[in-house]
């Protein structure tokens, strides 16, 4: 129920989001993301409210799960969160030529015949889904968001085709290596995985800011 009613809660916090931004029939992008760093202030200080609250079993199983962990993926949970994940990734996927298209900029394809704002729309809704019912299921596993496409855009271009189904294997690729790592590496206790991935993925985020920077990337 808790993890259903996070997913929920995350297309909620999509849709505020997107109706904040969304003006005269168009989507301002800054504006998004203004009002995401917001929402998400908000459901910080929510979260620090559940922090003050808990009982100290409550309280670690919370940690846990701010850091990330697969200990609590089991079938029962893992099947609802499928039923999210699988439609929306094929809705991504379904999108990857108008997505080509936007490389191009919002005006050509605009002018290609695709319908700017109902492409948005139906991005935001499907990487809500996906991300709203990950999280509910795993936790926060930072970086791997950050990090992931852009190596993957490094490694085989920028084209939608095979961006899209290389960073969902390469993402799962590296959770799951950093999960055999938090298991393993402080035995017979077991590190959250947002504690590896952010050990390794913040120096890798810097490393592709400064080569954005000098036009690597």
């Amino acid at each position: 129920m808790l993890r259903r009613a996070a997913a929920g809660g995350a297309l909620v916090a999509t849709v505020f989001i997107y109706l904040i931004a969304s003006r005269g029939g168009s989507t301002d992008v800054s504006t998004m993301l203004l009002a995401g760093v917001g929402v998400n202030a908000v459901g910080m200080s929510g979260i620090g409210l559940l922090i003050f609250a808990s009982s100290d079993r409550e309280l670690r199983d919370l940690n846990y799960w701010m850091l990330g962990s697969l200990g609590g993926a089991t079938w029962t949970t893992l099947i609802p969160a499928l039923i999210l994940v699988i439609p929306s990734l094929i809705g991504l996927l379904a999108l990857t030529q108008p997505l080509n298209a936007l490389l191009l900029g919002e005006g050509e394809a605009q002018h290609l015949g695709f319908n700017i704002e109902r492409i948005k729309r139906f991005a935001i809704l499907f990487t809500a889904l996906v991300t709203g019912a990950s999280v509910a299921l795993t936790g926060v596993i930072g970086f791997v968001g950050l990090v992931v496409p852009h190596l993957v855009r490094m490694m085989i271009g920028a084209d939608h085709r095979n961006l899209l189904p290389a960073t969902v294997l390469l993402g799962t690729s590296l959770v799951l290596v950093a999960d055999l790592v938090a298991r393993l590496i402080v035995l017979p206790a077991e590190l959250p995985i947002g504690i590896v991935t952010s050990f390794i993925g913040t120096p890798v985020f810097i490393w592709l800011l400064l080569m954005r920077q000098r036009g690597g990337i």
